[in-house]
This record gives C-alpha cells, sequence and structure tokens, in this order.
C-alpha cells in the first residue's frame, strides 16, 4: 500500500460496495503464497546466475555495476587494505538502487538498526535474503578484510537477479491465469492484455479474481486505478520500445519461443522472455513514469511552506486533506514512525516534506524484495558532491565552495541557491572540529546540514533505529487520520507569514549525534591511532567474527554452493542484521 493506494480507495469509494468489495482486502493470494522454502529457492537460483554457479558470470553486467558504484565508492570510509565493512556496503548498495531506480530494497534500509529485532512473519522473509548474502561473501573475506567493489557489484547483481526471477514468477502466474502457454508467442494486442494484467497485480498486489474482474470491466479499471489511462499508454510505449530494439539491434540466436514460432525481429511476435524483458523495464523505470503524480503532491506541499524551510504545519497538511487533497491524510503515530514529523519547534507540529516524499507511505509498490517510491531529489546534490570531493571528508572550506555553487531546482519555478552564510556556515566548521578538521561526508551530522543547506530535496536524518520504513498495510489500520483527528490539528493556528525564517527558529530540530556509516570510522584516524583502533577493532570483533565465519561455512560450503548443497537450508541470522 502507499498513497497510489489510497488513491484507490478514494476512487472506490463512489462504487457501489458489490461491485468492488473483492478490492478492499488488498493481501494478495500471491503474497500470502510466498513461504521461507520458497525465498530460500529463489535467493539461490538468484546467487546461481549472479554468482557463476552452475554459469558463467556476465563479466559486462558486473563491469557495469562496478561503473555505477564508483562515484560513490570511491568516498566511502575504507581500510588498510581498500575495502569497506558491512554497514559500507549496505549503504552503498541502498543508494545504487535508490539512484537509479528510486527502488528501496528490503533490508537495507540506512533506518534499519544493527541487530533489529521484532519485524513481522513477512517482513522477515525479505530480511533475510540479505542476511544470506552478505554471509556468503563474508565466507570468503571472513569479516575483518572488508568488502570490495566486485564484492558490491556482485551484491547488485544478486538482488536484480533474485527481482527478476521474482517478476517471472509472478509473470509465468499471469499466463496460467489467463490460459496462456509460455512456450507459445503472442501478437501485439495479446501482450497489451498480459501486461496490463501483469501490472494490475504488480500495483495492487491483487488475487486473480479482483485481477479478472477489474480487466472484464474497462470502466471500473478507469474508474478504480489512477490514471489507468496513461498506465496503459506507458505499457504501450514500453512494447513499441523492446520492437525497436529489435529491429536496431536483432538478436543473433533466436531466442527459444521466437524459434519455435518462427518470427523473426521484424514481426510483430513475442515470446515469454520478449515479456519478461519488459516487466524487468517497467520496473526500473516506473518511478520515472510516475514522478508526474510525486511532482503534483511536492507542489502541493511547496505552496503551504511559505517560509521555505522544507516543513508544512501539520494544521495546514491536515487542512488541505479535509478540504481538497486527501492523499495527505496519514495519522499524526503513522507520520511519527516514517519520521516525517517535526515536534520540536514552537511552532507547533509539522510536516518534513522531504521526508515525508521518500515515506513507504507513498511508495506506489510494494513487494517482498523492494517498493518503488518517488525520486529522491537530494541524490543528485549527492552525487555532485561526492564526485567534487572524491573523497571519505573534506575541509569546511572546499565544501562550502562546493555546496555554494550548487542550485536544488525542486520545481520550474523553484531554483534557489542554498544560503549558507551565518549558522550554516558555523555548523559545518563545528562538524570538522569534531571530526580532526575535516567532514566525513556519509555522517549523520552532514546530512543534517545538507538537510538544512536543501530543506525541501534533502531528508532530515533521524538516529539509526528511531523512525521505521514501513508501509500502510504493514503499520495496520490507523495509519489514516480520522476526520476528527484531522480537524483537531486544521483548526489550530499557524505561523503568520511576516515572522522570518530564522525568527522561526527553523533548525529547532538539530542535534549534535553523530553517527558514520563506518562504524569504527575506518580511514578516518590520525596515523598515529591506526595501529592501536586497529587492534582495538579486532578484539571487539575477534570473537562475534569466529562465530559468523563458523557459522557460514556450516550453512555455506563453497562461494558457489550448489543447489543440492543448499536445498533446505536454514537462513543464517534470520530476522537479524549482524553489523561489525
Amino acid at each position: 500500500m502507499s498513497v497510489f493506494h489510497m488513491c484507490l480507495l478514494a476512487a472506490l469509494s463512489v462504487v457501489p460496495a458489490e461491485s468492488n468489495s473483492f478490492l478492499i482486502n488488498r493481501e494478495s493470494a500471491f503474497k500470502n503464497s510466498l513461504t521461507k522454502g520458497g525465498l530460500q529457492r529463489d535467493l539461490n537460483n538468484a546467487m546461481g546466475e549472479a554468482l557463476g554457479c552452475g554459469g558463467d558470470v556476465d563479466r559486462e553486467e558486473i563491469a557495469k555495476f562496478e561503473k555505477g558504484l564508483s562515484p560513490l565508492w570511491r568516498t566511502l570510509p575504507k581500510n588498510e587494505e581498500g575495502n569497506v565493512e558491512r554497514r559500507s556496503l549496505r549503504y552503498a548498495i541502498h543508494r545504487y538502487f535508490n539512484r537509479r531506480s528510486a527502488i528501496h530494497i528490503r533490508g537495507f534500509e540506512p533506518s534499519r538498526a544493527p541487530n533489529a529485532t521484532g519485524w513481522g512473519s513477512d517482513d522477515i522473509l525479505g530480511q533475510q535474503v540479505p542476511a544470506f548474502v552478505e554471509s556468503v561473501l563474508e565466507s570468503k573475506h571472513k569479516l575483518l578484510k572488508g568488502f570490495t567493489l566486485t564484492d558490491a557489484a556482485h551484491m547488485v547483481a544478486t538482488i536484480e537477479q533474485l527481482i527478476f526471477d521474482w517478476e517471472g514468477a509472478l509473470l509465468e502466474r499471469v499466463y496460467w491465469d489467463q490460459g496462456k502457454l509460455m512456450t507459445r508467442s503472442m501478437g501485439y494486442h495479446g501482450l497489451v492484455r498480459l501486461l496490463e494484467a501483469y501490472v494490475v497485480y504488480w500495483l495492487l498486489r491483487a488475487d486473480a479474481d479482483s485481477v479478472s474482474a477489474l480487466l472484464s470491466n474497462r470502466s471500473l479499471l478507469e474508474h478504480s486505478v489512477p490514471h489507468w489511462g496513461q498506465v496503459s499508454n506507458y505499457i504501450r510505449g514500453k512494447i513499441r520500445d523492446l520492437e525497436y530494439a529489435r529491429r536496431v539491434a536483432p538478436v543473433a540466436s533466436a531466442r527459444v519461443g521466437a524459434a519455435r514460432e518462427g518470427h523473426n525481429a521484424f514481426s510483430s511476435q513475442f515470446s515469454f522472455e520478449d515479456a519478461h524483458r519488459i516487466v524487468g523495464g517497467i520496473t526500473q523505470t516506473f518511478a520515472s513514469f510516475w514522478d508526474s503524480e510525486c511532482s503534483s503532491m511536492k507542489a502541493t506541499l511547496f505552496e503551504m511552506d511559505a517560509h521555505r524551510t522544507g516543513r508544512v504545519p501539520l494544521s495546514k497538511f491536515y487542512g488541505t486533506g479535509l478540504e481538497a487533497d486527501w492523499r495527505f491524510g496519514e495519522s499524526e503515530a503513522y507520520l511519527r514512525e516514517l519520521g516525517a514529523l517535526d515536534e520540536s519547534s514552537w511552532r507547533g507540529k509539522q510536516v518534513i516534506i522531504s521526508n515525508y516524499m521518500q515515506a513507504a507511505s507513498n511508495c506506489v509498490i510494494s513487494t517482498p524484495h523492494y517498493l518503488v517510491c518517488c525520486l529522491n531529489d537530494c541524490e543528485p546534490l549527492l552525487a555532485e558532491i561526492e564526485l567534487a570531493i572524491g573523497g571519505p571528508s573534506a575541509d569546511p572550506k572546499v565544501l562550502l565552495g562546493v555546496v555554494s555553487g550548487m542550485a536544488a531546482q525542486s520545481t520550474l519555478d523553484d531554483d534557489f541557491p542554498p544560503k549558507l552564510k551565518g549558522s550554516l556556515s558555523q555548523q559545518l566548521e563545528q562538524i570538522a572540529a569534531a571530526n580532526s578538521g575535516e567532514v566525513p561526508l556519509h555522517g549523520r551530522l552532514f546530512a543534517q546540514w545538507l538537510h538544512y543547506a536543501f530543506p525541501r530535496e534533502c531528508a532530515f536524518p533521524h538516529k539509526v533505529g528511531a523512525v521505521a520504513s514501513i508501509t500502510p498495510s504493514e503499520y495496520g489500520e490507523d495509519f489514516y487520520a480520522s476526520p476528527e483527528e484531522m480537524l483537531k490539528h486544521a483548526n489550530t493556528t499557524s505561523i503568520p507569514t511576516s515572522i522570518g525564517k530564522d525568527d522561526a527558529q527553523w533548525m529547532s530540530q538539530w542535534s549534535p549525534e553523530e553517527e558514520l556509516i563506518a562504524e569504527h570510522s575506518i580511514g578516518m584516524w590520525a596515523p598515529w591511532e591506526r595501529r592501536g583502533r586497529s587492534f582495538g577493532v579486532i578484539a571487539a570483533v575477534g570473537g562475534l567474527a569466529v562465530f559468523l565465519a563458523a557459522s557460514v561455512l556450516r550453512v555455506v560450503p563453497s562461494i558457489c554452493p550448489s543447489k543440492k548443497a543448499v536445498a533446505g537450508m536454514e537462513l543464517p541470522f534470520a530476522g537479524k542484521q549482524h553489523y561489525v
């Protein structure tokens, strides 16, 4: 569930209950059919393909992933061998998928606390996946050596393959439900109907009867699914893209399905592999397609942000929800859980725009392995800074020079350079003073500083474990505010626009606690501190490392375990994330 599904609920509210009751419960049979063993099989197959077990590793793909990771990787703190630790690896993977496709991989969220427990049963299944992959890599590096860029590329490849396999399983189900054979090709119009069914499954996580009822009643489908006409045109566009690609660069060896049907690159026939390829493209580009919806929400929130603090009074947020835009209706408790609520100012409670837009409540797609969310406006800014600095830390004056020359254009009419003089400049100097004269790029304090430099684009960084990336369906029935709750807040008086930003104490949420993604600040010590610190780190983690390595070796016989060897195995460290 997401803001998209809130939109669905509102649309359905004007449809007779008997015609849409099947949509009220969006817990799909497909999701409920997932089992721990099923995810293990998914992961084993994905790892086998991505890491070369039972097949060749696609070196070109690995090189492509390394190239995509390199700008960020150069700025990560590293140990004496030039490698990163586990938490930095997870951070890099999260940033890679978020930057490229606005995909949030479950279990890699920076908000996750080390050794977090208490996940729901379905969520545990998703959390075990990255833990298992990392355990295999750890068996090679024995934890203390750290992870290389190639390890990170293999991790990306494994996750990509896992997503691709999951999408293939869902596509197979759609074939089955529609009575189509995967060994037979189909024409253009047949593929359109098939992919429309797939996207309805994907968007709504509905069961077969729900999807069939929607697809058989076009007016109900268009009325129930917001922007369905645009979504349908988007699907057709992806098919045309494939047709064009086949004509420009025909595949040398015909696919099995294509060969069986006797069609070539210039025919309008499509195999299961063609449909699977299109589905993968939809996953990677859907956030860009859906960005118009996200941009519309941001524009509405920006209009309520009279002081350009990146915050909207909760009274205005709910007032808009009551009067016109029902999209803004998350309950106060849910906003707090998401980390989108600022309660530090005398102004009263405020919704942090950047945190809200990146919150799970606004992710249009929710699957067992990933979420597809709104594009992150801060990622281009971070990329520009990382490219200019090229290291894990920087002199505050250098950073000020880089950031002062940047401008964030959230909308066509919003293109303002950051105002860094005064308190922001002083805050950056204080961060450097606490870190041997330089500012760590991948620490909480710099992320906090960047939030105040670009309050509408960069999210406020809460301490690890303080907030959660949790969808409305995972949160529960109280995710949406009642009319009474909205009215209570909407009737409060908001701050006059005549009061300036500084007088409004707009930085009241600032906190001095630092958290570095590299837990032991590797690469951030003075030369005379290295030996002592390194010994301390080894002593602290030695016992845990031996335990983990022994556990991995018991569970994973080699870096490329055979399918027979891993069949039926328990995933190690189930339900917990270990950071060393």
